[in-house]
C-alpha cells in the first residue's frame, strides 16, 4: 500500500520512471547546450596560445593577485561597515521612540532605493573621494540598509511570548534584545545575511569603473591589450570560478556558523521555570 501526506504523494513505479526519462532528457539538453558552447569557443579560437600564454606572465599574474586583494580589501570594509550600519539603523527602526523610529525609516528606504552605482559615483565625483574609501561608501549605504530590514524583520519574527516572557521575568529591553531575541532571530537571519554579502562581494566589481584597480578591473587591462590578441574569453573563465569560488566559500562559512548556533546552549531552546514572587534576573532592574 502506498503511503502519502496530504500534501505530496510518493510516486508510483510508472512515476518513477517518467521522472526518470525527464532526468535523462534533461541531461542531454545540458550536454548538448554545453558541447554547442565549447565548439563555438574551439571555433573563434578561444583556447589558442597566443590568448591563454599571458597567463604565464609573472606580470599578469601578480596583476590578476593585487586586483584580487583590492577586491577582498574593499569587501571587507564593506561588509564590517554594513553589518555595523545595519545593527544601529535596525535598533532605530525597533525603539520605541517616534522620532528616531522615523528617522531611521527615512534613512532606510533613501538608501534601499537609491543605486548602488549612483552612490558610488556620487561620493567619488561630487565629493571628490578616493577610489575606495568611495567604492566602500556606496556599499555601505545600500547593503547595511538592506540588512536594517533583514535585522528588523527577524527580531520581529520571534514568537511574541518569548518577548513576553522575558519582560516577565524582570528583564528590561536591552537584555531582552540580547539574550532572547538576537539569539533566536539569528538562525532565521543568517542565510539573508549571507546573501546580502554575497551580493556586495559582486558588487565590488563596480569599482573599475571609477578606476579602483580591483579584479575586474585587472581582467578588464588583460582582456583589451592587443599584443595578448584580446583574450577576452580566458579572462572571463579565469575570473569567473574566482568569483564562484568566493561566494561559495562565503555560503560554506554561513552553513559552518549555522551548525555552530545549533549547538550551542545559547540558542537552543529551553524552558525557563517562572521565578518565586518578588525575584528577578540578576542585573535587572524592576520592569516598568
Amino acid at each position: 500500500m502506498t503511503t502519502s501526506t496530504a500534501l505530496y504523494d510518493i510516486p508510483g513505479p510508472l512515476a518513477r520512471r517518467r521522472h526518470r526519462l525527464y532526468g535523462v532528457l534533461a541531461t542531454i539538453v545540458i550536454l548538448a547546450v554545453v558541447a554547442w558552447v565549447l565548439y563555438l569557443l574551439f571555433d573563434t579560437g578561444q583556447f589558442t596560445a597566443a590568448k591563454w600564454t599571458p597567463f604565464a606572465y609573472e606580470g599578469i599574474q601578480e596583476m590578476l593577485l593585487r586586483g584580487l586583494g583590492n577586491t577582498l580589501k574593499a569587501f571587507a570594509y564593506a561588509a564590517v561597515l554594513s553589518l555595523a550600519l545595519g545593527g544601529v539603523l535596525a535598533c532605530g527602526r525597533l525603539s520605541v521612540h517616534r522620532p528616531l523610529r522615523w528617522a531611521a525609516t527615512i534613512v532606510v528606504e533613501f538608501f534601499r532605493a537609491m543605486p548602488v552605482l549612483v552612490m558610488i559615483f556620487f561620493v567619488f565625483v561630487a565629493l571628490k573621494v578616493q577610489p575606495l574609501p568611495a567604492l566602500v561608501t556606496g556599499l555601505t549605504l545600500y547593503n547595511g540598509s538592506v540588512l536594517a530590514e533583514v535585522f528588523r524583520t527577524g527580531v520581529n519574527s520571534v514568537e511574541r511570548g518569548q518577548r513576553e516572557a522575558a519582560y516577565s521575568l524582570g528583564m528590561h529591553k536591552t537584555q531582552v534584545m540580547t539574550y532572547v531575541l538576537v539569539p533566536q532571530a539569528l538562525r532565521a537571519m543568517l542565510p539573508t545575511i549571507i546573501s546580502q554579502l554575497v551580493v556586495a562581494l559582486k558588487d565590488t566589481s563596480l569599482g573599475f569603473l571609477i578606476t579602483y584597480e580591483e579584479f575586474l578591473h585587472a581582467g578588464k587591462l588583460i582582456a583589451g591589450n592587443l599584443d595578448y590578441d584580446l583574450p577576452f574569453i580566458p579572462v572571463v573563465m579565469i575570473i569567473s570560478p574566482v568569483y564562484i569560488g568566493m561566494c561559495m566559500l562565503l555560503s560554506w562559512f554561513a552553513n559552518w556558523v549555522a551548525k555552530r548556533q545549533r549547538h550551542s546552549p545559547k540558542t537552543e531552546a529551553v524552558e525557563v521555570a517562572p521565578p518565586e514572587p518578588g525575584t528577578l534576573m540578576p542585573g535587572a532592574g524592576p520592569h516598568p
